[in-house]
């Protein structure tokens, strides 16, 4: 039987998290658990200058983005719509297969499915993330 990329790179981090590392592994899954989730390219282009010029009028624009900074909470809100919610809470839901096994993935995976607001803010920050690294 094959193994998924996904799988394979949550099976890495697994070791990781069980020995305690900091891995914000959050952001791997809601990257693998969003890719259904449909943006208007337009709004989220528009969305995210906004969010990197939040991230500028508070010092260094290019720093990490927190789940619960300003810059973050305001892309959230900025593209937060019912269906956009239920599409990445129905990725998360798809998710709970491939990490099945994997103890401290499933952990942190059940934390977020069951929190619709810090995944869904989690999201907003892999897409801040992503723009920063465009840039």
């Amino acid at each position: 039987m094959e193994i998924s990329p996904e799988r394979a790179f949550l099976t890495g981090l697994e070791p990781r998290l069980a020995a305690g590392e900091p891995v914000a592994i959050e952001v791997s899954l809601v990257l693998i658990a969003g890719q259904e989730v449909e943006l208007d390219p337009d709004e989220l282009r528009a969305a995210r200058r906004r969010a990197v010029q939040l991230l500028a009028t508070a010092g260094d624009p290019r720093r990490e983005p927190d789940p619960n900074g300003r810059a973050v909470t305001a892309l959230a809100a900025d593209l937060d719509a019912p269906e956009h919610r239920a599409a990445l809470a129905e990725g998360l839901r798809s998710l709970r297969a491939t990490v099945a096994g994997l103890q401290e993935v499933s952990v942190r995976l059940e934390r977020l499915a069951g929190d619709e607001e810090l995944s869904w803010r989690w999201f907003a920050c892999t897409l801040l993330a992503e723009e920063l690294v465009e840039d």
